[in-house]
């Protein structure tokens, strides 16, 4: 099914040593708002740091693939010490291609993570790529946030029972 992660995480730190060795993953392709940060904000979430720190230290390939513009992905992508692939596309799967390419990566250990089932989880998918859906680290404040994690929620049963649209 399209919009089916092949896995549910609660967040990308839960992505650990174990879990790459379990599932063969080598490579990661990283969504940014929600994933590593909160929309807009020039900074990481706690703890993403020394997340991509550990990360790097048992070798894995990683670039963010962000459906933003370059203006809003470098700071934070260089600030973090990731490549990127800035107007990403997605759900089209290009953004997600180049960076696989980019990274000299191979298409079975490579795992697509974000936060939205419509644009991460769907270009993994059509790339054909195992995806991991991740919550995002708090929810989002603005209506167009709040409207597109309803229509998650009925499309993959996705528990945002706590969402409250106005």
């Amino acid at each position: 099914m399209l919009f089916k992660p092949t896995f549910w995480l609660k967040s990308v730190l839960f992505i650990d040593e174990e879990f790459l060795r379990k599932n063969n993953v080598s490579a990661l392709v990283l969504d940014m708002d929600n994933t590593l940060s909160m929309h807009n904000d020039p900074n990481a979430e706690t703890g993403v740091m020394e997340w991509l720190e550990k990360m790097r230290s048992i070798g894995v390939k990683m670039r963010v693939v962000s459906n933003n513009h370059t203006k809003r992905v470098e700071p934070l992508a260089r600030a973090m010490g990731l490549d990127f692939t800035a107007n990403g596309a997605k759900p089209l799967p290009f953004g997600v291609n180049r960076a696989v390419k980019a990274m000299g990566a191979k298409r079975s250990e490579t795992l697509v993570v974000g936060d939205q089932i419509f644009t991460d989880i769907l270009a993994g998918n059509f790339a054909g790529i195992r995806t991991a859906l991740v919550e995002p680290f708090h929810m989002e404040k603005r209506w167009t946030f709040k409207l597109k994690r309803k229509v998650e929620s009925v499309v993959f049963h996705r528990d945002y029972s706590n969402l409250e649209l106005k």
